[in-house]
């Protein structure tokens, strides 16, 4: 199944760390070193996801602000294992 997960990425980032939230509705934040240049940052950070979320890379897709900081993905994978990953990365429940 898809389900839809927002995130918000800080490229040019000290470390690779995906985890914790931002804004209202929450999203996801992903810390990549990677610089937002060239689609290098949108690698890095589904390379990110895919270890956090214990997927493969091509299970993510972005659907939304491919350019931009808040991004919006579609990812394959078990809704139950998905959620209770999810709530481990935020502290609280927020997949769509």
């Amino acid at each position: 199944m898809q389900f839809l997960l927002e995130i918000r990425v800080r490229p040019n980032s000290s470390r690779n760390k995906v985890g914790g939230s931002v804004g209202e509705p929450p999203r996801l934040v992903v810390a990549v070193q990677a610089p937002a240049v060239d689609g290098k940052a949108n690698q890095a950070v589904i390379k990110e996801l895919a270890s956090a979320f214990n997927l493969r890379a091509r299970d993510f897709t972005i659907v939304y602000g491919e350019l931009g900081r808040d991004k919006r993905l579609l990812v394959d994978g078990d809704k139950k294992t998905l959620q209770a990953k999810l709530e481990e990365l935020m502290g609280e429940p927020k997949l769509l």
